[in-house]
């Protein structure tokens, strides 16, 4: 859709929906619900949806009911696959949605997938691709932060649903730049996790403390979320993160090697080793590269 004007675009309808009421939508219906703010979700997961109600939620029985009876929807799925059939199917989002409703892409997923979604929405309807970072356990606090492309007008227009599971909004640029921006900083995280295993470990190899060692990185130039939530953290998705960016870099000659040694790494490295790495005994699973 093309860009429009706060003084242009149709005026957002009330309420929020959230198709997608898993381990990150479900905390976001929860806390836009217990905000105050009329709130509809469906999954495909009965239970997951009977969860959302007992905070208030609303059940529609498919993500066109979502669209009608919300005008910012939240679209939090696994797949490329299913965010296009979530918004064009024949149910989908695109079929309910009212003039002045604003999509929000929450789920992780290729850029071209969501222009070619906005391209596809109809005339009043605004699609911006807007990425969660923070994990599950900001989900949980309502502490995420939104890494957002698209129109800042639209954008604009759904600022009043936000604060209630955001902690900050950042409008990186058209749509597609938020997953550019979501792709960046797991690389980032996934490559952190891999060099702080490993300088950790040859740390303990050394005779050094890790707890003391890791107290002391936190106090240098070393220190980072990743550095200090580490032991908190789940490990899931590195796999797609990283095939996600393999697949945008693709044709660009960018260097993707830290990446590659970063999914080597993962591969022999869980949370059950990095407890274990984290108090200072032998990690068990863990191999160097």
């Amino acid at each position: 859709m093309s860009e429009t004007t706060a003084s242009t675009r149709p005026s957002v309808p009330s309420g929020a929906g959230v198709i997608g009421v898993g381990a990150m939508g479900g905390p976001i219906a929860r806390h836009l619900a217990t905000a105050g703010i009329d709130t509809v979700v469906t999954d495909l997961d009965p239970a997951a949806v009977g969860a959302a109600a007992t905070h208030g939620a609303v059940a529609a029985p498919d993500p066109a009911g979502v669209a009608a009876a919300a005008g910012v929807v939240i679209v939090v799925v696994a797949t490329d696959a299913q965010l296009r059939d979530v918004l064009t199917g024949t149910r989908g989002v695109f079929a309910g949605a009212r003039p002045g409703t604003v999509v929000l892409l929450s789920s992780s997923a290729l850029p071209d997938t969501c222009r070619e979604l906005a391209a596809a929405a109809p005339e009043g309807i605004d699609v911006l691709d807007a990425a969660l970072t923070g994990g599950v356990r900001s989900a949980e606090a309502g502490r995420l932060t939104l890494l957002v492309g698209g129109d800042p007008a639209a954008l604009d227009a759904a600022r009043p649903v936000l604060p209630p599971w955001t902690a900050a909004v950042h409008l990186l640029g058209d749509v597609g730049a938020g997953q550019v921006g979501k792709t960046v900083n797991n690389l980032v995280h996934w490559a952190q996790i891999a060099a702080i295993a490993q300088a950790l470990e040859l740390g303990r190899r050394l005779g050094g403390d890790v707890r003391k060692l890791r107290a002391a990185m936190q106090d240098s130039p070393t220190d980072s979320r990743t550095l200090r939530e580490m032991d908190q953290m789940r490990f899931t998705w590195f796999e797609k993160d990283i095939a996600n960016a393999e697949e945008m870099a693709a044709g660009t000659d960018a260097d993707l090697s830290m990446a590659r040694a970063s999914l080597a790494f993962m591969r022999t490295f869980d949370i059950d080793a990095a407890l274990r790495l984290l108090s200072s005994r032998d990690p068990g699973l863990y191999r160097p590269l």
